[in-house]
């Protein structure tokens, strides 16, 4: 039976967005906020040739590196070298880490408990931690872009000290403005900041990538039919997607009866809704931010290694090189790390958004209760043990929708952008936005009930 809530959603229509005055701002500034980001993506850094790093990236998208995927998350900011090369990576490395750290040190899991203050400092450690990260990489893609040459000359102008120190501060003040944007957009827009970055991003090169695609089809790279095959998955991936994220387990929740003064209340009958995948999009960002480090270093280190002479450099880039294969696209060791990754942070990230024991102690104090379980310790256990199973169907469900299209894509020569990971992200972030817009829609409808009863309350006249 669809609740009062529910009820009103259904008959709320999108065009009382205009009427919203609040929620038209909120979506007006993430409109802004997202235009400044596309055009961070397209100031390049300071002493760079766009010709040959445009030839590099071209050899690489053939050879399926995995700077092609660290270019999707960047909005294609990485292929053209601008201050947002980084993106918002460099942030989610040092938030994976902290939250780590917060399990295994006392210090800090004394600090998370401290509230709104403890909150603040381990905020300020990440960003911390967020300059330090986007420096050693700054470092890493200034070392590589002098090394790499192209038919039409050197991708860096003026190699040297003056250029690794420009790279690395532009790098640096581009990774802290996206954190301080998606931060703002979060407290003064619609939906979480930094995914709709990487949203952004995603969404901004999807248009070339279908390009890309008719024109491989049309070269006959690929067959007609191996194109509307990879559409029509696409398609089925999207619909899987929305099917699975909207699949919850009901579980009933009863009240008992209790008496206010002289009246009675009859028990009520209510339910706690748990999500197959609570963690969301997290896991898939989590892991690609995680899997993308050592990758990056490899393939960087490899292209380095290569531009030395030495045995010891030759060893070196030889070790590195053969790293940077094992870790492309559809490779076993890339796919088994993604995977074991993503069940990692499927039950690390469940674990800090849902605490069955705080659940059923709020339950026990407003006098609900599971049909058949004991309130306190034992509905604790029931809700832990629901939980688990639901999220290994969630993590097992991730792993199927992120690493099955990239077995099927890596034997053919299809951009990147129509895998499983930008769709499930894609996909997700889009049904939180809209459900964040309903929330609000609805809101705003009782707004506007409460205040047409108040009108018509004081237009009675008093006897």
């Amino acid at each position: 039976m669809a609740s009062t809530a529910d009820k009103v959603a259904s008959n709320i229509n999108f065009g009382a967005i205009g009427k919203a005055k609040e929620l038209k701002q909120r979506i007006w500034f993430v409109v802004i906020a997202l235009v400044v980001y596309r055009l961070g993506t397209y100031i390049p850094i300071p002493g760079v040739d766009s010709r040959v790093l445009a030839e590099i990236f071209q050899s690489q998208s053939q050879d399926k590196g995995v700077l092609d995927i660290f270019n999707m998350f960047s909005g294609g900011a990485l292929s053209r070298m601008t201050i947002f090369t980084l993106n918002i990576m460099p942030y989610i490395t040092v938030s994976i880490i902290i939250q780590l750290l917060t399990v295994m040190s006392p210090k800090l899991a004394e600090m998370k408990k401290e509230g709104e203050s403890g909150r603040k400092k381990i905020q300020q450690l990440t960003r911390y931690g967020t300059v330090f990260m986007a420096a050693f990489q700054g470092f890493g893609i200034a070392v590589f872009l002098e090394s790499i040459t192209g038919t039409t000359g050197n991708a860096v102008l003026n190699p040297g000290l003056y250029f690794k120190v420009t790279t690395v501060v532009t790098l640096i003040g581009g990774v802290m403005f996206l954190m301080w944007l998606g931060e703002q957009i979060s407290a003064r827009g619609i939906g979480n900041g930094i995914s709709l970055i990487i949203f952004a991003g995603i969404v901004a090169e999807l248009p070339r990538a279908l390009a890309q695609t008719f024109n491989l089809s049309r070269e006959n790279v690929i067959t007609t039919p191996m194109l509307f095959g990879v559409l029509l998955l696409a398609l089925g991936l999207i619909y899987f997607i929305v099917f699975m994220e909207r699949a919850q387990r009901r579980i009933i929740v009863q009240y008992p009866k209790r008496q206010v003064g002289n009246k009675q209340f009859a028990g009520e009958n209510s339910h706690l809704p748990l999500k197959l995948n609570t963690a969301g999009v997290i896991p898939p960002i989590f892991a690609s931010s995680l899997l993308l480090f050592p990758a990056t270093i490899a393939s960087f280190g490899a292209a380095t290694g290569n531009n030395n002479t030495g045995e010891d450099a030759g060893i070196m880039s030889s070790i590195l090189s053969n790293i940077s294969i094992y870790l492309q696209r559809g490779e076993p060791l890339y796919l088994a790390s993604f995977v074991l990754l993503i069940v990692f942070f499927c039950f690390f990230y469940t674990k800090h958004v849902f605490n069955p024991a705080d659940t059923a102690d709020n339950l026990k104090s407003n006098g609900g209760f599971i049909p058949g379980i004991r309130p306190g310790k034992n509905t604790a256990e029931y809700l832990q043990f629901i939980l688990t199973r639901l999220t290994v169907l969630g993590a097992a469900y991730i792993s199927l929708v992120c690493v099955a299209p990239e077995i099927l894509l890596s034997y053919i020569q299809v951009p990147f952008y129509l895998g499983g990971t930008s769709l499930l992200i894609v996909v997700n972030v889009s049904m939180d936005t809209v459900a964040q817009i309903h929330s609000h829609l609805i809101a705003h409808q009782y707004e506007g009930l409460i205040k047409k009863a108040n009108l018509k309350g004081g237009g009675r006249k008093r006897r």
